[in-house]
């Protein structure tokens, strides 16, 4: 009995501790991601969420715990590394935080079995929460980033592929795709890592082109799929919901097909002959036109659009456009870029005021 009562005296402050350390690393965690949902991304579904789990937490941090806690004796507040020293971006500050959180909450998880018999279920529930949060964040910041996109930039092979597209993001582009059909597997799968950080850096989406495996292995934001590549569907099973998939369509029925099945957004195109899709005939402004008046989900005209039929397109509708040679081949693609930019607000404007038809 004498053994069993001094390992419980040394055993109970140790776990009050314990206990007491992760609430507080959880809570503080929540609180910084809470505070991106509510600011940031203006969700309130996604800040209420983190909000109840805060207080869940709160529920769980009682008097006893707090009164256990001794920071100067803990010698883990002289432990640190270089890493939390600098965040990159807030994508970093969200990755460190909900790291936090979910390693906290696995302690609270496996410890808190011992302290109280409903703490494990509960900090087991809470931790599935805010992975799915994770998940949900992601996906939210992706398609917003996608909605506010108004100009694509699809790549085609070049030596200075990588200067270019990083002068084009510094022109304020938001949305890049890599398209490449030609360089074997190894050497796309590189560019597609080397250009995803590149995209992201800026704060832009990176998607890749046919390949959802590439998609995958170079963490992609999304991937493009043409008439016939693999089915929307089975895209969706192998990327998950938090990533963005898009269709190549040609006429109003691939175009409600691609909606139907669950496409993020649709290319509608080629508008103008273009050797990019030198299979496939123009489908003309009539088709943007038609997905001005009829397309719910956002939508890109492309095709041969350059500075000098850029007015043709808006004028029927065209409200975002995809663009590979006009940037790709362009002399000074930072300048191309904030002209298109700067066209497609002008656009907005004019549309705000009733100057210029809308697209719907």
């Amino acid at each position: 009995m004498g053994d069993q009562h001094n390992w419980d005296k040394r055993v109970q402050p140790a776990l009050c501790r314990i206990l007491d350390a992760n609430l507080d690393r959880a809570r503080e965690g929540m609180r910084i991601i809470e505070e991106w949902c509510r600011f940031g991304l203006d969700s309130a579904e996604l800040a209420d969420e983190c909000k109840q789990l805060r207080q869940e937490l709160a529920h769980w941090h009682t008097m006893e715990l707090r009164l256990s806690r001794d920071t100067p004796g803990d010698i883990g507040t002289e432990l640190t590394h270089a890493g939390e020293e600098k965040r990159d971006g807030i994508d970093s500050v969200l990755q460190a935080n909900f790291c936090r959180v979910e390693e906290a909450l696995r302690v609270l998880e496996e410890y808190g079995k011992i302290y109280h018999p409903d703490m494990g279920v509960s900090f087991k529930q809470m931790r599935y929460r805010v992975y799915t949060i994770e998940s949900r964040l992601l996906a939210y910041r992706r398609y917003q980033l996608l909605n506010d996109a108004y100009l694509y930039l699809v790549t085609s092979p070049s030596d200075k592929m990588f200067s270019i597209v990083e002068a084009a993001l510094q022109g304020g582009l938001k949305l890049v795709q890599y398209r490449d059909k030609q360089t074997d597997d190894e050497t796309r799968l590189g560019n597609a890592e080397k250009l995803c950080e590149l995209c992201h850096r800026y704060d832009a989406l990176f998607i890749i082109n046919d390949r959802v495996d590439l998609a995958i292995a170079s963490q992609a934001d999304g991937v493009h799929l043409g008439q016939k590549d693999i089915p929307i569907s089975l895209a969706r099973q192998l990327l998950g919901p938090q990533r963005i998939i898009g269709r190549s369509t040609t006429n109003p029925q691939e175009m409600q097909k691609a909606i139907d099945a669950g496409a993020d957004y649709i290319g509608v195109g080629p508008v103008y002959e273009t050797p990019t899709k030198a299979d496939k005939p123009a489908a003309g402004l009539d088709y943007v036109r038609h997905a001005a008046e009829n397309c719910t989900i956002p939508w890109f005209a492309i095709g041969g659009i350059d500075m000098n039929n850029f007015d043709d397109v808006m004028a029927v509708g065209g409200e975002r456009i995809a663009v590979v040679r006009a940037i790709m081949q362009a002399e000074q693609p930072t300048l191309v870029t904030q002209y298109f930019l700067s066209q497609l607000t002008r656009v907005q404007t004019l549309r705000a005021y009733n100057i210029l038809p809308n697209p719907s």
